[in-house]
């Protein structure tokens, strides 16, 4: 069973990782600056963000099998429906169907895995899912540049069509049928206060990157997202079962991880986007040999996975931690440095560090974030964490793109110019992620020793609930 959940995450981390590639030739081909692509990037992420807090209730009331096909189904419809698609406009709506599928499609798949098998059984059974998620990225950028060179950029979203047909049918006649039982109401105020202030705030960033509207617009969307946050924020406050349980902040280690986890993703979310443009246009690769340079960071990330449990059983999650995100922040501004002269074992080597960094990272955050959470509010835990990973991610797509514009000029067409620009961005995406090393620096000596195994002499602080807090949950 376990390879039926793998299918829908080869399909959602490959459609991912070859769409990258291709953004260079998808903006000559539609007529538009490349830099206009970064919507289509982001909406996907932001549709991941609105739509995953509600996934875990959807499950529970219409049963895995049924909501895990129709998942599987939108994201193929929205694969067709971007194929079919030749403007930027209606990619970004065709983006959003896809992300609204991605959404239910991954967490259920997880959650249909954990009532399925035993916990000795578990960690076998999620270390063959999560196999896709390192083959995508692996072959995504490659098998992109290869579609691009060979066919037209939209083949490559009809490359989810027969992965799709076949994960339908099998789902269907193999995966079980798991339903909650006493299933509260779904929080849809919440939904709707919550979905409409990210959404709105990310237009903001849009129009703001793209100067499609006035300071005063911007200033009054902006002004109307965070209110529409802050409504969001005090109606969950006042109830028992909301979308996102804010609750969970008041734990210090769960608190630290989405903070210092949104703020890393906000600089190394730009990444994707930035690498192709820096390949392609800045250093005139094709969209073939661009993809191919993504692999030493995919194979990066694998070899992260084999020694970064052992990194943090020797330093602890603090140590690790701010020590981990500065390096990560000097080797995004480190792409700077890149240029026409730069031979390409070195851009090899780059990547590959920069893999390993980057993989070391998103474990420790995300395993941090359940160091102190009680096993009845992890499934939340895990959708307040999913929610504002993907949020990061979107922001921190509009936000290269709004910083690489911000440095362009009227020469921007030129290959020099476009370089100047995408290395600044880079420069300030790193300095961004080093700033969030000082969200990490505000763990205790001994907070989240119990899943890292390291053990420092002398007293330790007990890190949750956070001190101070009168109504924080016992642990």
């Amino acid at each position: 069973m376990p390879w039926l959940v793998a299918i829908a995450f080869l399909m959602e981390s490959l459609d991912t990782t070859v769409l990258n590639t291709a953004v260079p030739t998808m903006a000559r081909s539609l007529g538009v600056p490349e830099l206009s692509l970064k919507a289509v990037l982001a909406s996907y992420a932001l549709s991941l963000a609105v739509f995953i807090p509600a996934s875990g209730w959807v499950a529970d009331r219409f049963g895995t099998r049924r909501v895990f096909s129709a998942a599987i189904a939108m994201f193929t419809l929205g694969s067709v429906l971007c194929g079919l698609s030749h403007s930027i406009p209606a990619l970004v709506v065709c983006r959003i169907i896809q992300g609204m599928g991605g959404a239910m499609m991954v967490p259920v798949g997880r959650l249909t895995l954990v009532r399925a098998f035993p916990r000795a059984e578990l960690v076998r059974a999620m270390s063959f899912v999560a196999i896709p998620t390192l083959v995508g990225p692996l072959i995504g950028p490659a098998l992109g540049g290869m579609i691009i060179s060979v066919a037209r950029w939209e083949d490559i979203f009809f490359l989810n069509i027969p992965i799709g047909l076949v994960g339908l049918v099998m789902v269907w006649l193999h995966l079980p049928d798991f339903r909650g039982e006493n299933v509260p109401p779904l929080d849809r105020m919440g939904l709707v206060w919550f979905g409409s202030g990210i959404a709105l705030l990310s237009w903001t960033l849009e129009v703001f990157g793209e100067h499609h509207a006035g300071g005063r617009v911007v200033a009054v969307a902006g002004s109307i997202a965070i209110g529409l946050l802050l409504l969001y924020w005090r109606h969950a406050r006042r109830l028992a079962n909301p979308l996102l349980d804010l609750d969970l902040l008041r734990f210090r280690t769960f608190l630290v991880s989405v903070c210092g986890g949104f703020l890393t993703r906000l600089g190394v979310g730009g990444a994707p986007f930035l690498l192709p443009l820096l390949y392609q246009t800045g250093l005139g690769y094709a969209p073939l040999h661009s993809g191919l340079l993504f692999m030493p960071q995919a194979l990066g990330a694998m070899v992260s996975k084999v020694f970064v449990r052992y990194e943090l059983a020797f330093f602890g999650y603090r140590t690790m931690l701010v020590g981990n995100t500065v390096a990560l922040g000097l080797m995004l501004m480190a792409f700077a440095t890149v240029g026409a002269a730069t031979p390409v074992w070195m851009i090899c080597l780059q990547a590959m560090v920069y893999g390993i960094l980057m993989s070391s990272q998103f474990t420790a955050i995300n395993t941090l974030a359940y160091a102190d959470v009680p096993n009845d509010r992890s499934s939340r835990a895990s959708a307040f964490a999913s929610t504002f990973q993907q949020l990061a991610l979107s922001f921190g797509v509009a936000s290269a793109g709004m910083v690489t514009a911000g440095f362009v000029t009227s020469r921007a067409t030129e290959q020099a110019e476009m370089l100047s620009s995408v290395h600044h961005a880079f420069v300030i995406l790193g300095m961004v992620t080093i700033v969030s090393a000082l969200v990490f620096a505000v763990l205790r000596r001994g907070d989240g020793d119990s899943i890292s195994g390291h053990h420092e002499p002398g007293p330790v602080s007990d890190s949750a609930p956070i001190p101070g807090s009168a109504t924080a949950p016992a642990t």
